[in-house]
């Protein structure tokens, strides 16, 4: 009996060390890899941040910049920016994205095939990383978006060092730039779905953003030789053709949210009186090219409302409004993940030439900005436009004003942009709003979010504590 009980333990043993030794292998899905190629992980950023971005831009972005008015669920659009509802919660879009494109840099960093990888990464690492500190003010960076193998509760750092210091924004775009120039391997770029791996139109990318984020901070910083050589080396998106974007199609999946929502939701969105008043000020034919003319007109007219009604007190027949066009719906092929574009760093160098920080003709940078904005938006430019009320030097206006107005109206679905550049200059004038729950004070800055007090608590109130406890009427350091 013991030597029967000796075997049986022996076997037993020897079974489970054979389980033990083969656990890893057992437990392994095959269908589910522990490593992601870098290519897949490339189109998978860039697509998912450009799409969300662009839903949130026109649900969120478009109402704080007033091309947009909601007239439902919208405390957002009444600036009570704490509690979002159809939109106006970017954060977790750009720590995704951020962390995901973290996982490229590194494989590039670590496995000589994938070195062709770190430049983009670089490049789309400081790009995002703009936006989101642009948005928010001092945020989570130098310690975070790698959460596997550093912290998960990482700290605040202000945005003057997002900006400025090493492996931060300027910082990563210089080194994406060389990390490209430096690279003399055969192996393709793969999963490119912004230049199809061109990477010389990375480096005019990143070039573009460099002239848009040392303009940001103009009013902090000397950035007059700095852009200077960029503007002399010519080396940046100049075209259409260049342009940082990537297009949706006219079917599921790939079209744009809002075609594929409840009509309910689209109708929620409506044009803003104050896009309506600068488009017809300007006798600007975008206006038919964005919007479609209220049910309820008998000559084709366009009708806006004032932002930020109270809907629980105000009666509001959609029919007397005018929804966006049917780019927005019902054929969204023509519409474009917009990263940069030409007419944006057109209008930057006109500024810089305006302002003296460059020496360049500012009105003609201005007047090729205009055109290539019709361009990008599908619309013929009226031959008598340039010399009416958009005029460089127009009655009652400045040159800085005609500028960013130009600017905020192309900046329609990527509508963050269009509110953080009213944030910076001022310009256009946007309205008091109907029903403020802001004390009719335009919000200056967007607030961490409440999962942020939950899940990384003792940062968040340090953060918080320099915010006026989160307050979104707080500057950002390029604006105070």
């Amino acid at each position: 009996m013991k030597t029967i009980q000796y075997i049986l333990s022996v076997f037993s043993f020897l079974i489970i060390t054979s389980c033990t030794e083969d656990f890893e292998e057992i437990n392994t899905n095959p269908n589910s890899p522990s490593t992601v190629q870098p290519s897949l992980l490339l189109r998978q950023v860039i697509y998912d941040f450009g799409e969300n971005m662009s839903y949130e831009g026109f649900v969120a972005g478009d109402l704080l910049a007033q091309h947009r008015t909601a007239l439902d669920f919208n405390l957002f659009d009444r600036h009570d920016l704490k509690s979002p509802q159809l939109g106006g919660n970017p954060w977790p879009v750009f720590f995704t994205n951020l962390r995901d494109n973290e996982i490229i840099l590194n494989q590039a960093r670590t496995t000589e095939t994938n070195a062709v990888y770190e430049g983009p990464a670089l490049i789309l690492k400081a790009y995002m990383a703009a936006g989101l500190t642009d948005l928010f003010g001092d945020v989570p960076y130098f310690e975070a978006f790698n959460g596997i193998e550093g912290t998960v509760t990482p700290a605040y750092d202000k945005q003057e060092d997002i900006y400025l210091n090493e492996n931060g924004i300027l910082d990563n775009l210089d080194k994406g730039i060389a990390a490209i120039e430096a690279y003399s391997d055969v192996i393709p770029l793969e999963g490119d779905i912004l230049f199809n791996g061109n990477l010389q139109a990375w480096i005019k990318f990143a070039n573009a953003l460099k002239i848009k984020h040392l303009l940001r901070i103009s009013d902090k910083v000397d950035v007059s030789n700095e852009l200077q050589a960029l503007f002399n080396d010519g080396n940046f998106i100049s075209t259409n053709s260049e342009n940082a974007i990537f297009n949706f199609t006219n079917t599921d999946p790939n079209s744009f949210r809002l075609a594929q929502l409840r009509i309910g939701d689209f109708n929620n969105f409506v044009l803003s009186e104050t896009m309506e008043a600068i488009l017809n000020d300007l006798n600007d034919p975008r206006m038919a090219t964005l919007f479609r003319p209220f049910a309820n007109s008998t000559t084709n007219e366009f009708n806006g409302l004032l932002n930020g009604i109270d809907a629980s007190s105000t009666s509001i027949a959609l029919a007397d409004y005018s929804l966006a066009s049917s780019a927005f719906r019902e054929d969204t092929s023509t519409l474009d993940a917009n990263f940069i574009t030409a007419w944006e760093v057109h209008f930057a160098l006109a500024e810089a030439a305006e302002k003296g920080y460059i020496s360049a003709d500012a009105q003609t940078l201005y007047e090729t900005g205009v055109a290539l904005a019709f361009e990008y938006w599908n619309t013929e430019l009226p031959a008598n436009y340039l010399s009416g009320s958009a005029s460089y030097n127009a009655t009652g206006t400045n040159p800085i004003e005609q500028i960013i107005t130009q600017k905020w109206i192309a900046s329609v679905i990527n509508g963050y942009e269009g509110w953080v550049e009213y944030r910076r200059t001022g310009f256009p004038q946007l309205r008091t709003i109907s029903a403020s729950l802001n004390n009719d004070l335009i919000p200056i800055r967007m607030p961490y979010p409440a999962e942020e007090e939950a899940l990384n608590s003792e940062n968040y109130a340090v953060a918080a504590s320099e915010t006026n406890n989160n307050s979104i009427n707080v500057p950002v350091w390029w604006h105070e």
